[in-house]
């Protein structure tokens, strides 16, 4: 790890570290933008109620009501929708899909309109939920309109970073905005452990609960990282290999995460626990939310319960959309593979889904206990909301960041392969 790092200085990956500035000055245009304002909204109250992921995810840009207030939470639900239509509903989306790169493409470019036909829409919803019905209709449109453009310049800016930086662009843009808001969420944990008009045992006892915040915190990053480079590996071996599957010389894995599924299911789940939330703030009666607030909000048990059966439903169904035993088996049976001590074909589609179903039951759980966190801690605690363990956020920001070490560390690794073979 050093080592690539250090080979990062030499003067040989001076483009890398220009991908990397380039990088880091795109995401700070956008933490910029998270503190302007939609312009004629400076001395409206925003009040978020109970859309705080989506918050979080923007960096604070929809509590401030800014030009990024939807950031790309639009592009990613029109991603999840996009892949749940190539699932044989739509036999025009899943020909797109086997058309290789040219079928990527025009995937991509439906996807980012659809994006944008959302961030439309729910440009429309937060401008009414946030002016309520003192505005006009062109003064309505003129905000979504902003707000559209926002996102709109946010995947621009992502695809940028894709293309003249290093990782996903999109992704980091996800992760800035949650890592923006850390500082201040430290910032308020001391302030409200550490009291410093007492004793100096108060004061103490204040110090040792903040350190004890800290290691918690840092505890749960480790377990993240553990879970989520955790894999479980089938072996298979190919009828035109001599070689054993468990030799070690020439043995071949299908390798299956634990969390397969990453943090879309979480994704997923908060979007749906979310839309009651969105359809109260812009009907604005009472008797509507009221029951939300009751029934269908995470610090309710109800609906902290629909949540958990929402994240559990979602991950079963994204792993396996994903990885689609049946296809799995099939083209290993054409390319003449098989898994030792498993008969090609349904028995191996068999097989594979038992292996699947017990990771899903541990990767399910574990984004579980890792939402649920939050929740829990801000119910029982007298930390302010601003103040959480775990969550969301925290699994993206990890990652995302593991994602772009991997590919950081990738391109030092194969420039250096290619140093070493032209000096042959």
């Amino acid at each position: 790890m050093f080592t690539s790092m250090k080979q990062l200085f030499t003067s040989t990956n001076k483009d890398l570290r220009h991908r990397i500035y380039f990088t880091l000055g795109a995401l700070t245009i956008f933490i910029l933008g998270i503190s302007i304002r939609v312009p004629g909204t400076e001395n409206i109250e925003s009040s978020i109620g109970f859309l705080e992921l989506l918050n979080t995810m923007g960096g604070g840009a929809l509590k401030n009501f800014s030009i990024f207030a939807l950031g790309v939470m639009p592009y990613i639900s029109a991603s999840i929708i996009m892949q749940l239509l190539q699932m044989d509903i739509f036999p025009y989306f899943t020909e797109l899909r086997k058309q290789g790169a040219t079928g990527r493409q025009k995937l991509s470019q439906i996807t980012r309109y659809m994006g944008i036909g959302f961030a439309l829409i729910e440009g429309y919803a937060f401008s009414f939920a946030f002016l309520g019905n003192s505005a006009s209709p062109m003064e309505y449109l003129y905000i979504s309109v902003v707000l559209t453009a926002g996102t709109a310049f946010l995947l621009w800016l992502g695809d940028q970073i894709s293309q003249k930086g290093i990782g996903n662009g999109v992704s980091l843009i996800i992760m800035a905005g949650i890592i923006a808001r850390l500082p201040q969420m430290f910032i308020d944990a001391f302030q409200s452990l550490v009291v410093f008009e007492g004793t100096t045992q108060v004061i103490a006892l204040g110090i040792i609960k903040f350190l004890i915040f800290l290691l918690i915190y840092f505890g749960i990053i480790i377990g993240i990282i553990f879970v989520q480079e955790s894999e479980r590996r089938i072996p298979i071996q190919y009828a035109n290999k001599s070689t054993s599957a468990y030799g070690s010389a020439a043995q071949s894995f299908m390798p299956i995460k634990v969390n397969a599924a990453g943090v879309i299911p979480v994704i997923f789940a908060s979007s749906l626990m979310a839309v009651p939330s969105i359809i109260a703030a812009v009907a604005k009666n009472e008797g509507v939310t009221v029951f939300i607030q009751k029934y269908l909000t995470y610090t309710t048990p109800v609906g902290f319960a629909l949540y958990v059966i929402f994240i559990f439903l979602f991950a079963y169904f994204y792993t396996f959309i994903q990885l689609k035993p049946d296809e799995f088996a099939k083209n290993l049976q054409d390319n003449g593979g098989y898994i030792p001590g498993i008969r090609p074909g349904d028995e191996t589609k068999k097989y594979v889904n038992r292996v699947l179903s017990r990771l899903t039951v541990l990767g399910a759980t574990f984004l579980t206990v890792l939402a649920g966190l939050p929740i829990l801690f801000s119910k029982f605690t007298s930390l302010p909301t601003t103040v959480t363990i775990g969550g969301t956020g925290l699994l993206i920001v990890v990652g995302v960041a593991l994602e772009t070490y991997k590919q950081l560390e990738g391109s030092i690794l194969t420039r250096s392969y290619q140093r070493g073979y032209s000096r042959r």
